[in-house]
């Protein structure tokens, strides 16, 4: 059996998502998930005639994996993933790299940074940013805290990522330890700012203004058309 390129843990839909965008740029992919009816459901399904590889226990996946092994944890923040860390590290080596893909705080990356490096393998925490359909077609990805795990991880973070209007990737490391997520933490923070600032200006119209309803719907697209929709997608 074709060793994988890299593990997905976690099969909910960003988990399943990447798998399938990662494969889609010629990576090999394995995925387990605790539930292992949805590892089935997924490689009898989406993931049918691609090259991705079930697995139904962590030693299962860990053993199909190229070294140095990265794994990909998709799970919820919290300790579902000081759990997942827990399991796994008896199971790989050193220079193999454990990923926490999802919103993490990055007090608790730093803190799993320093711990998974103490048992002699990488941890990268990285934010990624686009929802379900960023993770299928291109995500932005904000990777941080073990410095020697980038070149590990790069060539598949970067092959997978959403890119500018010049190729150039929308992933680069941004710094050691929670850094990662920090960062993806003022993203969330910019964006929700501004959506806020779309329901306050609705508001404004209706309720001071007194526009009509097909009087804001032509204030909005025409933001749509312009400087205001460039700076959203750029986010």
């Amino acid at each position: 059996m074709q060793k994988s390129d890299i593990g997905i843990l976690g099969l909910a839909v960003m988990g399943e998502n990447l798998a399938i965008n990662m494969e889609s740029k010629g990576f090999t992919v394995s995925v387990y998930n605790r539930t292992t009816e949805k590892v089935t459901k997924f490689i009898n399904g989406r993931a049918q005639g691609k090259n991705i590889q079930g697995a139904y226990s962590l030693e299962e996946l860990v053993s199909q994996l190229k070294k140095p092994r990265k794994v990909m944890i998709m799970v919820k923040a919290g300790n579902p993933v000081d759990e997942m860390i827990e399991q796994l590290l008896p199971l790989m080596e050193a220079g193999d790299v454990i990923i926490d893909g999802g919103n993490s705080h990055f007090p608790d990356t730093q803190r799993r940074t320093a711990y998974v490096e103490s048992k002699g393998l990488l941890y990268v925490g990285t934010g990624v940013s686009g929802g379900e359909e960023g993770a299928l077609k291109g995500p932005s990805m904000m990777p941080g805290g073990s410095d020697a795990a980038w070149p590990v991880v790069k060539p598949i973070f970067q092959a997978i990522c959403a890119k500018v209007e010049d190729g150039s990737p929308c992933c680069e490391w941004v710094g050691s330890d929670g850094a990662g997520h920090y960062v993806k933490m003022v993203h969330n923070g910019i964006e929700y700012g501004d959506m806020q600032l779309i329901c306050e200006a609705y508001q404004l119209m209706r309720d001071l203004l007194g526009m009509s309803a097909d009087e804001m719907h032509e204030v909005f697209a025409e933001w749509n058309r312009g400087e205001l929709d460039r700076n959203w997608t750029a986010i």
